[in-house]
C-alpha cells in the first residue's frame, strides 16, 4: 500500500504526454520519430488510440481516453499528420514558461486560433503557407485549431462527453476552460502540418451540437442549493433583480452571524 503523499511533493510523472487519434499506422511512427528527433524523448510519453481498422473512437471520447490515461505534466493533442521542423522541446517548454509568467491560470496552448476580438494568429507552416507567423506572439485566444494543442495537467480539461466525431473539440476545450477562469493561448512553436482539412456535413452536426449545448447551459435558469437559490442568466436587470430579492434575507443572516460573534467573545 502506497503511504500518502503531500500534494507539494514531486513526483516522477513524465514531462509530456504526446496523445494521437492513428487511423495510418506509417504516417504516426513518422510523427513520433520528428518529436524524438526534436527532443521529446526522455521524460516523455506516447500514446494513441488506434482507428487504423474503423474509427471505433471518436476525438471527443477517444481524446477524453487518452487524456485520463496520461500522466505527463503537459498533455500534447495533436494529429498524426504534424511534423517538428527546428523547434522542439526546449522551445515549446520556454513558451510554456512565458505562459506562466504572462498568465499562470493558463490551460491551453496551440499554434493557430482566433482572439476575441476576430484576428487570426498562427505560427504554422502548412498547405495555406510556409513559415506563418503572426506578430505579438502568445496572443490570447477563444479558439484553437486541433492539429496541435498543449493541455496544462493542473486544470485537467478534457472534451466533451456530450459530443461526437473529429471537429470542433478545440473551441470546445477553449469554451470550458473559459468557464473555469483559465485562458487559452497561440504561442510561438513553429511544426508543419501536412493535412488538408475537410469541412464536410459532419463538421456542421458537430457545429450545431456545440451550439445546441452552451445555448442550453448558458440558458436562464435558478439553481436550488442546499442553502440558497442561485440565478444563471445573461441578463443584468434579471441578476439585480434576483439580487435585490434576497439582500433583505442576506442582511437578516449576515446581522444574526455578528451578533453571535459579540456572544460568544463575552
Amino acid at each position: 500500500m502506497s503511504p500518502p503523499r503531500d500534494l507539494r511533493e514531486p513526483n516522477d510523472a513524465p514531462d509530456f504526454s504526446v496523445c494521437t487519434l492513428v487511423t495510418s499506422p506509417a504516417e504516426y511512427r513518422e510523427m513520433v520519430a520528428s518529436f524524438r528527433a526534436g527532443g521529446f524523448d526522455d521524460g516523455c510519453e506516447y500514446i494513441f488510440a488506434d482507428n487504423s481498422a474503423g474509427n471505433g473512437q471518436d476525438a471527443f471520447r477517444g481524446l477524453n481516453a487518452l487524456v485520463a490515461a496520461s500522466a505527463g505534466r503537459y498533455v500534447i493533442l495533436c494529429h498524426q499528420d504534424v511534423r517538428l521542423i527546428s523547434d522542439g522541446r526546449s522551445a515549446l517548454a520556454e513558451r510554456l514558461r512565458e505562459l506562466d509568467r504572462l498568465d499562470p491560470d493558463w490551460a491551453l496552448a496551440g499554434n493557430a486560433g482566433f482572439t476575441a476580438d476576430r484576428d487570426w494568429r498562427v505560427r504554422i507552416t502548412d498547405r495555406f503557407g510556409d513559415d506563418q507567423k503572426s506578430p505579438a506572439l502568445p496572443a490570447r485566444v477563444v479558439s484553437l485549431d486541433e492539429n496541435f494543442i498543449v493541455l496544462k495537467r493542473s486544470v485537467n480539461l478534457g472534451p466533451s462527453f456530450d459530443v461526437s466525431g473529429f471537429h470542433m473539440y478545440g473551441v470546445d476545450l477553449c469554451v470550458q476552460a473559459a468557464m473555469r477562469g483559465c485562458s487559452a493561448f497561440v504561442v510561438d512553436f513553429h511544426l508543419r502540418h501536412l493535412g488538408r482539412g475537410a469541412i464536410d456535413a459532419s463538421f456542421y452536426a458537430i457545429l450545431e451540437s456545440l451550439e445546441e449545448k452552451y445555448r442550453n447551459f448558458f440558458r436562464t435558469r435558478t439553481i436550488q442549493t442546499t442553502c440558497t437559490k442561485m440565478v444563471l442568466t445573461h441578463s443584468r436587470l434579471a441578476l439585480l433583480f434576483a439580487r435585490a430579492g434576497r439582500w433583505r434575507k442576506k442582511w437578516r443572516r449576515l446581522r444574526r452571524g455578528r451578533e453571535a460573534s459579540r456572544g460568544q467573545g463575552k
